[in-house]
């Protein structure tokens, strides 16, 4: 029953999240930016010289698939698009100059197309090259010239209105939600560690896991924080509202660097309690004299991650009760083992894991040469 109802909260908490996402205030530029590029699109493409204004309905298309939430993006997906088109165009009309549209002619051009898209030139846009082959050999038929030329016309009409837009109406960096969620999984991180130190203060064996099955979330937190850096450097460049050192992203990165080394430090701990608590395979006993302080250490290191402003008064009597929470932990593994002669196990790795933590929580450097 506990376990149903996490699953619901989490199901619940995710889709709130979603919902949040879908009305923020930069989805909701980049809705309005897309709803003009549009209708320009429209508006302009039955002006087109030639047959290319038979074929009006392409430029609207080019103007969507152009539209990212950065403008880099949006010139990456629009030279894919029209680079797909353009190899699928002529795949189809080396047909159409040969053998001509047959029944096996049709079908084996889209599977040359999937074998040419799988290549990676095309990023987003490579399904464009099977479907801009088949458009052309079913679509434009007799008129397979015409059609070819209008489509490819239209749809870069489409992607330089789109791209226009986005340099006119330019978007925010997306620095600030990226350092907000780095900020969070600093949280997140700490929250976990309160955890294991709770766990392991509990009558034996502690009654809830959910702190055990959180650990194996860090790495994929950790996978989707590196792709948001990576779209907020992204959102700089090209950006006239990122001018200068507005937005730089180096001290995020930096300590994203750490926490990925954190986490990486808190998943063994862990990994090795759970294993002991739940004997499995290649566990260690943990003598009944260390859960305290291992619990007191944990809680500590907890305390220093979750600073948000290093080289401050507080983060200093942090950091020294959390060093005097790890001595007191090597003091009793090295008492206990010396009154019994073997290996502490758990209390040895999670000593050095939480030392090793403490001492990558105070790498970070304070944000003030950042504007």
């Amino acid at each position: 029953m506990n376990t149903i109802s996490t699953r619901l909260r989490a199901r619940r908490s995710g889709a709130a999240r979603e919902i949040r996402e879908a009305v923020h205030p930069a989805r909701l530029l980049l809705v309005a930016k897309t709803t003009l590029a549009v209708g320009l699109a429209w508006l302009i493409a039955p002006h087109t010289p030639g047959v290319t204004d038979e074929y009006p309905y392409y430029a609207p298309l080019g103007a969507l698939v152009s539209m990212y939430p950065t403008l880099m993006g949006s010139v990456r997906s629009g030279l894919q698009t029209l680079l797909g088109l353009a190899t699928g165009i002529g795949l189809a009309l080396l047909v159409v100059m040969t053998v001509g549209p047959t029944w096996w002619t049709v079908p084996a051009v889209v599977g040359v197309g999937m074998l040419v898209a799988g290549t990676g030139w095309f990023g987003a846009a490579r399904e464009y090259v099977p479907v801009a082959a088949l458009f052309v050999l079913i679509v434009g038929g007799q008129n397979a010239d015409d059609y070819s030329l209008g489509y490819l016309v239209q749809m870069a009409v489409g992607i330089v209105i789109g791209l226009i837009v986005n340099i006119v109406i330019a978007p925010a960096p997306l620095t600030l939600a990226a350092a907000a969620r780095v900020d969070a999984f600093r949280d997140q991180l700490s929250a976990h560690l309160h955890d294991i130190g709770s766990a392991v203060s509990e009558s034996w064996p502690p009654e809830h896991e959910k702190w055990a099955d959180d650990a194996a979330s860090l790495a994929d937190t950790t996978s989707e924080l590196r792709t948001a850096l990576s779209e907020a450097d992204d959102s700089r460049r090209g950006n006239v509202r990122a001018r200068g050192r507005r937005g730089e992203t180096r001290h995020i990165h930096a300590e994203l660097e750490a926490l990925d080394r954190i986490a990486h430090l808190i998943r063994d701990i862990s990994d090795e309690i759970a294993d002991t608590i739940w004997d499995r395979p290649g566990a260690l006993d943990l003598d009944p004299a260390l859960p305290d302080p291992l619990s007191a250490a944990c809680h500590a290191v907890a305390e220093v991650i979750a600073q948000q402003e290093p080289l401050t008064s507080e983060d200093h009597r942090v950091r020294a009760e959390a060093a005097r929470a790890i001595r007191l932990l090597l003091e009793t593994v090295d008492d206990r083992t010396i009154d019994v002669r073997r290996s502490m196990g758990p209390g040895v790795l999670a000593a050095m894991h939480l030392r090793r933590i403490l001492i990558l929580s105070g790498q970070r450097a304070p944000d003030d040469d950042v504007d």
